[in-house]
């Protein structure tokens, strides 16, 4: 046993370092050293506002949830890994006996934990344990900063398997934050033929460009509805996605 550096949200804006303990990690476990974590919009909201939606915090409570790590320890029976060994973090906990996990579903898990919620710690910490079958293996050229983005990214990748978008395929996106601009950068490599991009913000309008938008509008400046009908012949696109999740866009999607 040892202790670790933890960052704790106790209340609205206020954070603290602490001294924690960490256990050794037990069987089936992998002890980490958090090299890297990004920091979700939800993580935001916690932090600014002290709730996600109608989700209200229970303080002391520890964020993080898009984390990358270096193993330090591994526990008994656990193969494949050893100290040293780069990867990403699954933050979920899925009791792989229901009949979601079974399915494969493991996403809607009728016993999932989350750790970056009010019962589970999240990664915002220097070590802790987790099961080793939350890591999952860099490939070469990924980096531990760049693998932050494989939680972000296997959202965008859920939501393309459910849409399946075909070569030829217009296509909108509505937000470019994170998310959204995930999704222009898969859309792209998948092939579509046109994407639209709608966000109020410019910078995230120049980037989404740069990412492989092909036009990105301004929703305060235009009935952005109105314009890619126009665009398109009067017959809209066979995909939005909505990346903003507010009214308007389900609306305008």
């Amino acid at each position: 046993m040892s202790t670790t550096a933890v960052a704790e949200l106790t209340g609205i804006r206020q954070f603290s370092v602490l001294e924690r303990r960490v256990e050794d990690p037990g069987p089936g476990e992998v002890q980490v050293r958090v090299a890297a974590v990004g920091v979700c919009g939800s993580d935001l909201h916690s932090y600014s506002e002290g709730s996600v939606g109608d989700q209200t915090c229970k303080y002391p409570m520890v964020l993080g949830h898009e984390p990358s790590g270096v193993v330090v320890r591994v526990g008994a029976g656990v193969t494949g890994w050893a100290p040293g060994d780069e990867a990403a973090l699954e933050p979920a906990m899925y009791c792989y006996h229901c009949e979601f996990c079974t399915s494969g579903h493991h996403n809607v898990c009728s016993n999932i934990r989350f750790m970056s919620s009010t019962e589970d710690a999240g990664f915002f910490r220097e070590r802790l344990n987790v099961p080793a079958r939350n890591l999952l293996p860099l490939s070469r050229g990924i980096g531990l900063r760049e693998a932050t983005l494989i939680e972000p990214m296997a959202i965008v990748l859920h939501s393309l398997k459910f849409v399946a978008p075909q070569l030829g395929d217009k296509v909108v996106v509505f937000g470019a934050g994170p998310i959204g601009l995930l999704t222009v950068v898969a859309l792209r490599l998948a092939g579509v033929a046109r994407i639209f991009t709608v966000e109020p913000v410019a910078h995230r309008r120049e980037m989404a460009l740069a990412l492989g938008a092909d036009a990105a509008m301004d929703p305060s400046n235009a009935d952005v509805a109105h314009e890619i009908r126009g665009e398109t012949g009067g017959r809209g696109v066979d995909v939005a996605y909505d990346c903003a999740a507010k009214g308007e866009t389900t609306n305008q999607a």
